[in-house]
């Protein structure tokens, strides 16, 4: 059985407000074997769009590469933005070597609290997923149970938006649309998605997540 360990320790800088958590990079992440136009790097993924909605956001113009220059200007933007990036799960076994969300077994999940507690500037909480199972959203309220924290609805439109208080310290999760092909179905199926399409036929899905993250990665 493969074991799938998270090749990237957290990226946390000291002025972090805002911290990116998905689960884990593919597992080439983890064996060393990155495809041409991969960057070695949190989401570096080239089938990944997190970085590319992120570089359109905020006009970056950014390299898809495997360069240590490419590392270094997302380092660099996450570092001015005070934004981290520290997913759920620190590794899990698979039958089948692939990304599957679904596929992950006996899963052992970051210490989340700890580094929020660790962290007392951060106040929201971006997830690259829902409440599917095994998603970032799903991990991180098992980790509220296990420290009897609980999560308060503040807005169930999607992005859904929760709440939590740690410490006496209020914190806010959003559940952002995944950065995957696999969720452009979703996408396709949601009534706003399909009424700025009507208006914009040349709209597509990484618009819609650029239209998406944009109000929650600029405040």
């Amino acid at each position: 059985m493969f074991h799938h360990k998270h090749p990237y320790d957290p990226f946390i800088p000291e002025n972090a407000t805002k911290l990116i958590v998905g689960t884990l990079p593919p597992p080439r992440f983890t064996t060393r074997e990155l495809k041409e136009g991969d960057v070695d790097f949190c989401y570096g993924s080239r089938d990944g769009l997190l970085w590319m909605v992120i570089d359109r956001v905020f006009g970056l113009d950014l390299k898809f590469e495997n360069t240590d220059e490419a590392v270094k200007e997302r380092k660099e933007f996450l570092a001015k933005k005070g934004i981290g990036i520290c997913d759920t799960v620190e590794s899990c076994r698979r039958e089948k070597i692939d990304a599957s969300d679904l596929g992950m077994l006996k899963v052992e999940l970051r210490d989340l609290i700890s580094i929020l507690r660790d962290h007392e500037k951060i106040d929201t909480l971006l997830f690259t997923g829902g409440n599917s199972k095994n998603g970032p959203e799903f991990f991180f309220r098992k980790l509220l149970k296990e420290y009897d924290l609980k999560f308060k609805v503040i807005s169930n439109d999607v992005p859904r938006v929760h709440q939590f208080l740690l410490d006496g310290r209020s914190i806010n999760t959003v559940s952002l649309t995944a950065p995957s092909g696999s969720a452009n179905r979703a996408i396709g199926s949601m009534a706003l998605y399909k009424k700025l399409k009507k208006q914009n036929p040349e709209f597509n899905t990484i618009d819609f997540r650029v239209l998406q993250y944009r109000q929650f990665l600029e405040n």
